[in-house]
């Protein structure tokens, strides 16, 4: 896992169908929402340190198990460093993406002592964002932040992305899109949460689209998965269609490998066997449909591909803990409280 972000400048001409089905569907399980949340305005000097918590998002959704948080420069431009990582330079069109969430410093300069950013928030007013105005006076660095919460927990795919992935949001065939996208967010954050969490998601989607369009050639790990014609369409199956009755073999068969042959690729990129990716992948959509109250387990049982509850009750609580029931029980507690 690399903390070194890769600077994409450039979207290729051509995505490869598989590829792009495979991400939408691993996208699509995440139930990504999301919102522009805070406008900030930096004088130099300056240095902050900041970290989205999950009780951040609660004006616009229930806390969710993971927060993906982002950074839009408007204008001027940053130093951002994460841990003990080196300083990398944002600049204005660029959009900083944090796929883990990790605590970072941004600044004019990383050698003064920051200010937590929690602490420089003030109220919205008249309808407009929450607003930081800070620093010596000297030259305006001006961005948005915003975030995407997902009902699941952290996963493989998250941790395969950078610690911190910079984005020339102005260059190549989307450069206008993303751009126009996100300023409009800005705006319509409050009136139209449901169009700024979708737009958010497709920014996201589009930065992972750069970031494996730019891995080099020969390069292993689960997001090269996506880019390998045969695990791309293992995983559009298993994401697409989790509910069928999967064996290694049918996988195999559908995407045109032998057997050994298949499993071997898909353990070696994804980092675990197929059937264990599926029951997994299988539990993670569970937790999701018991967040959102709407079905009994018997019913998301059988929506995630048990033939029982009682076999499904089994599996649930091997992977969390505890049964289903309990489970959501304690998530609308904590939910409520």
């Amino acid at each position: 896992m690399s903390g070194t972000p890769r600077l994409l400048t450039e979207a290729p001409s051509n995505c490869e169908t598989g590829k792009m089905e495979a991400l939408a569907s691993v996208l699509a399980a995440m139930k990504l929402s999301g919102s522009v949340f805070l406008e900030a305005e930096f004088t130099r000097p300056w240095c902050v340190q900041s970290q989205i918590g999950p009780e951040d998002c609660r004006a616009y959704f229930s806390e969710p198990a993971h927060v993906i948080s982002y950074h839009y420069v408007i204008a001027g431009e940053l130093v951002c460093a994460i841990g003990d990582g080196p300083p990398h330079t944002v600049r204005a069109g660029d959009i900083m993406l944090l796929p883990r969430n990790e605590p970072h410093l941004m600044g004019s300069t990383l050698g003064i002592r920051p200010t937590r950013t929690r602490d420089l928030i003030r109220p919205a007013a008249d309808g407009r964002l929450p607003r930081i105005s800070w620093g010596g006076g000297g030259e305006t660095t001006a961005i948005l932040c915003g975030y995407l919460g997902t009902v699941s927990p952290i996963n493989a795919f998250l941790l395969s992305l950078p610690s911190l992935m910079i984005i020339g949001a102005a260059d190549g065939p989307s450069g206008d899109w993303l751009t126009s996208s996100i300023r409009y967010a800005s705006s319509e954050s409050a009136r139209s949460p449901e169009l700024v969490a979708r737009l958010a998601e497709l920014l996201f989607a589009e930065a992972v689209r750069r970031h494996v369009d730019a891995l080099p050639e020969g390069e292993g790990g689960w997001l090269a998965g996506l880019r390998d014609a045969h695990v791309s369409r293992a995983l559009t199956l298993l994401h697409s269609r989790q509910a069928e009755p999967w064996t290694t073999e049918a996988l195999a068969r559908e995407t045109g490998l032998s057997r050994s042959a298949f499993a071997d690729r898909f353990t070696q990129l994804i980092g675990e066997p197929p059937m264990r990716y599926l029951a997994r992948h299988r539990m993670n959509l569970a937790a999701n449909l018991l967040r959102e109250g709407g079905q009994n387990n018997a019913s998301i049982a059988y929506e995630v591909g048990f033939g029982s509850e009682a076999a499904f009750n089994r599996a649930f609580k091997k992977e969390y803990g505890v049964p289903p029931g309990q489970w959501r029980k304690a998530r609308e507690e904590a939910s409520a409280a």
